[in-house]
């Protein structure tokens, strides 16, 4: 239903959901150029009930702690004009005419359609009993209901809750922020009675009460009391029982808003609900539905955003042309702080009989409880945590497939779940764990002990070490655990709860597609900054950037600097080329196995010499080109894609290289050609981004000349086949590859390869080599071996399709560059003002004195001017570095050893000693 010509499309509703819709549909280019009247694409009219902007209603109760509604915001004015969107407030619509395709609002306007969306979301039930619409009594779902509650509430001094499910007890931590005593009735005889067992709303009853929040279980409400003037006074009960009630506040449930479909003849479930198909169409071919007005294919409503953003992602495809999406249910697990506790629950929570078995912990003095249900064959079937809900990132990955470990290691805390592997703890104190300042673990260790230093970066301030090529940091981390320090759980401080593998389950479960959208959904409120890419930090965005980058297939994103992605990645990723201490940059041009050509050989020496390149072969059996200016990347380029390369992605964190010695073809040893499946094993792989970079190494014999055994992937071939080896590496920690498998055919060793890769790179951990992986998941190669050949997860077919899609997907990211006008602009030398800066993103620029300064807008549109050149390097590069922010502070990192400079002062957050100027913001131009 691709728009070829100028279409209309009407979005009843404009929630988090319908936004997303837009969002989507811009992301897919599918909205018309408002500058091309007649152009092609959709021309959208959205018709709003409120009178505000979508906003994120998920964290409404913020607002009650301070947090000013426009900062809810999801919506911009530049958005919705810079893609022609009609934005009609406070005009719903009022009937749809499926004959006409025309929509009336409750204004009389009626705007036709050639595609309509229905996202009117849901109401809240209010239960039918006297008084229920006596001044006192509220809802609790839009901002006008926080107005309206927190004006009232401050004559109040009792509030009642009817409903203790999510939102209830959400509206119970309000009324107690509001100064409130508060109450919590519950028809089910426990809270929560759709997330928790008996046992997890025992735990979670605990906690609430020792707050001073009083809860009422297995009863109802019977009527709300008024006192002489009409307002609430009294709550009575279904018991008998009354409680004082100055304010009453309906939580107990919602209802699909599907009035309009109803009245329009569309079906409409039986308990409510607009009918769709997978691809989110109604009955009527024109008409979709998404969000909690819809019924989908599976026959529920949801009432959680995720799937309402699953929803909106089908529909864009539908409009977009591709139809490749579709929704066909969704995951509903849950994870959220309710008045101060951790709840969560995962998979099936409920599931039940012969077939499962129950493993619980449970501490009432400390309010913990934790429940996993495990199947026959042991895969996990689901959970719920209360209390303590620190596991639920690495156990929820798992539902339905076995654990990596016993489950007590998930359940029990950390002081009984027995003695942690040796680590840095055995390192001598003269042992050098950072090389290229010599910097000793005697030395970091005592450094923690005299300043009290708790994470990475006071370690790089007080010691460097970690400021030169960043190989250090997991030993230095480790080195931090030895000396008890706690480990913070997540990235960073803009996401405190997520690893790596959560931040990728997160993008590809639920398909977020931006790291604005990641962070404004899974980020944390409290670490400053306007959101998106302004926002984040050297750490993150990265991250980020690569999960991007591996999961691009299943998202349908076309090349790592599009759009919002190039303010994500480190100078190496964004420039695709290595940056040299000087301030240029190498090239590594991709060469298979090894094997070249007489002319590619040619062209790399013409190359070299017309732009005065030096060229060294690096020990991956590759030539490298040092010494390139940014500007001169794209001609460099463009000169080697001629002689038939590509890149060779030395510069990310993905394959680098499969060695190969010279194997059957001509060694008397040689016992299979290890040339041509280096070859196939490259050229398979490439482009495949992971926690950490890989090589791979192919010998044709067990004289292993190619040094296989030292490489991520190691295969040495045999009588009978190929030996497969994995999770060697050099680095600070060399390690030998252990054998995986002997013996394979070519079609077996490329299965299990997939599976592999693929395995690491959703489990992995940030920087974390394939050795350190292996070790960090317990039970070395006999772990992987249940895993990736015996299926003891049941994942091995979607590991393997999953990489099929990233081979069918690939694209010469060179190339890619050459092909995009937008793209190639990056390379200039210099931007010629600030009204061309992206977010996020640093630009060089020549003021009128002749000074090279470093621009950056942040997402606010905040410019800021500094010195270019980086003082610990002399290099000017400090405008090709990461913006971002660090306890709420805008700051830019050097693409080289990543001090942070404070772009307000230009003072460096790692040496106080050493400063950037900080420059005049050059005007805008006309």
């Amino acid at each position: 239903m691709a728009a070829h010509r100028t279409q209309t499309l009407v979005l009843i509703g404009h929630g988090m959901v319908g936004h997303r819709l837009l969002e989507a549909l811009a992301e897919r280019g599918a909205l018309a150029d408002p500058a091309v009247p007649d152009g092609p694409g959709w021309r959208v009219t959205v018709l709003a009930e409120e009178d505000v902007p979508a906003y994120d209603r998920v964290h409404l109760s913020s607002v009650f702690t301070g947090t000013g509604p426009d900062q809810l915001g999801l919506s911009t004015p530049e958005f919705l004009a810079g893609h022609g969107i009609d934005l009609r407030l406070g005009d719903p619509a009022e009937r749809i005419d499926p004959a006409a395709r025309t929509v009336t609002t409750t204004s009389g306007r009626v705007v036709a359609y050639d595609a309509l969306v229905l996202a009117t979301g849901s109401y809240p039930f209010v239960p039918p009993i006297p008084g229920a619409d006596a001044p006192g009594c509220f809802t609790y779902r839009t901002l006008y209901d926080v107005d309206a509650l927190t004006r009232y509430a401050e004559r109040a001094g009792t509030g009642v809750v009817i409903g203790g499910g999510l939102l209830g007890l959400e509206a119970a931590g309000a009324l107690r922020t509001l100064g409130l005593a508060t109450h919590v009735v519950e028809f089910a005889p426990r809270l929560m009675p759709l997330q928790v067992d008996d046992g997890g709303a025992a735990a979670l009853r605990a906690t609430i009460e020792s707050m001073g929040v009083a809860v009422h279980t297995g009863v109802g409400a019977a009527e709300v009391e008024t006192d002489a003037d009409g307002k609430a006074r009294r709550l009575r009960l279904s018991n008998g029982e009354r409680l004082p009630a100055d304010v009453v506040v309906f939580s107990a449930g919602v209802r699909p808003r599907d009035r309009l479909a109803r009245e329009a003849g569309f079906a409409v479930g039986d308990r409510g609900g607009v009918v769709v198909d997978e691809r989110c169409r109604t009955t009527d071919p024109y008409v979709y539905a998404i969000g909690e007005c819809a019924q989908t294919s599976d026959g529920r409503v949801y009432g959680l955003v995720a799937p309402g953003y699953q929803m909106a992602e089908a529909v864009a495809d539908q409009l977009a042309g591709s139809g490749a999406t579709v929704f066909t249910g969704a995951d509903t697990s849950t994870k959220l702080k309710l008045l101060g506790a951790d709840v969560a629950s995962f998979g099936d929570p409920f599931a039940a009989g012969a077939q499962a078995t129950e493993i619980v912990f449970s501490d009432g003095r400390e309010g913990v409880y934790k429940k996993l249900l495990l199947g026959p064959e042991g895969q996990l079937l689901g959970g719920i945590l209360v209390g303590d809900a620190e596991a639920y990132g690495s156990l929820k990955p798992h539902a339905g497939r076995r654990l990596p470990a016993p489950p007590e290691a998930f359940l029990l805390p950390a002081s009984a779940a027995g003695a942690a592997p040796p680590g840095a703890d055995a390192l001598p104190d003269d042992a050098v764990v950072c090389s290229c300042h010599n910097v000793t673990k005697g030395a970091v260790a005592g450094a923690v002990a005299e300043h009290g230093l708790t994470d990475i970066g006071g370690i790089k301030r007080r010691t460097k070490a970690g400021t030169g090529c960043g190989g250090c940091v997991n030993t230095l981390q480790a080195v931090l655990d030895a000396a008890g320090v706690e480990r913070a759980r997540g990235l960073c401080e803009h996401f405190p709860e997520l690893g790596r593998p959560e931040v990728y389950e997160l993008i590809r479960t639920e398909h977020i597609r931006s790291f604005t959208e990641l962070l404004e959904r899974y980020g944390s409120a409290g670490a400053g900054g306007s959101g998106g890419a302004g926002s984040g930090c050297t750490v993150c965005k990265p991250v980020v950037a690569n999960v991007l980058g591996t999961l691009a297939p299943e998202l349908g994103l076309r090349h790592v600097l599009d759009g919002e992605q190039a303010a994500l990645q480190d100078s190496n990723d964004l420039f695709l080329a290595n940056l040299q201490k000087d301030g240029t940059y190498s090239v590594v041009p991709r060469v298979p196995g090894g094997e070249i050509t007489a002319e590619q050989l040619i062209a790399l020496g013409e190359v070299a010499r017309d732009h005065g390149l030096y060229s060294k072969i690096t020990g991956g059996q590759r030539i490298d080109l040092f010494g390139a200016r940014k500007e001169e990347l794209p001609v460099v380029w463009r000169k080697l894609i001629a002689a038939g390369f590509e890149s060779g992605q030395a510069y990310g964190k993905s394959l680098r290289t499969v060695k190969s010695c010279v194997g059957s073809r001509f060694c008397r040893f040689g016992q299979g050609d290890s040339v041509q499946l280096a070859i196939d094993l490259e050229l398979r792989y490439r482009g495949l981004r992971a926690p950490h970079k890989i090589k791979g190494g192919v010998s044709g014999c067990l004289r292993e000349c190619a040094e296989a055994r030292g490489k991520d992937i190691g295969v040495i071939a045999t009588a009978g086949g190929w030996n497969l080896y994995v999770c060697g590496n050099g680095g600070t920690d060399p390690r030998h590859a252990e054998l995986l498998a002997s013996d394979l055919s070519a079609a077996e060793l490329f299965a299990l390869i997939d599976r592999f890769l693929m395995y690491y790179v959703r489990t992995g951990e940030r920087l974390e080599r394939t050795s350190a992986w292996l070790e960090r998941l317990g039970g070395g190669t006999a772990r992987l071996r249940e895993v990736l050949i015996e299926d003891s997860l049941g994942i091995c077919a979607e590991l393997e399709e999953q990489l099929e899609r990233h081979v069918a997907a690939y694209r010469d990211e060179w190339r890619a560059v050459l092909d995009d006008p937008v793209a190639l602009a990056r390379f200039e030398p210099h931007v010629a003002g600030v009204e061309f800066l992206e977010p996020g993103r640093g630009r060089a620029a020549v003021l009128a004195d002749g000074t090279e300064a470093a621009l950056f807008r942040d997402g606010d549109g905040e410019v800021y001017a500094v010195g270019n050149r980086d003082p610990f390097s002399g290099a000017d590069v400090m405008a090709n570095g990461i913006m971002g922010r660090r306890d709420g502070v805008p700051v830019v990192a050097s693409p080289l050893h990543k001090q942070e400079f404070d772009l307000r002062t230009g003072a460096c957050l790692d040496d106080p000693d050493v400063a950037l100027p900080v420059l005049p913001v050059p005007t805008a131009r006309p």
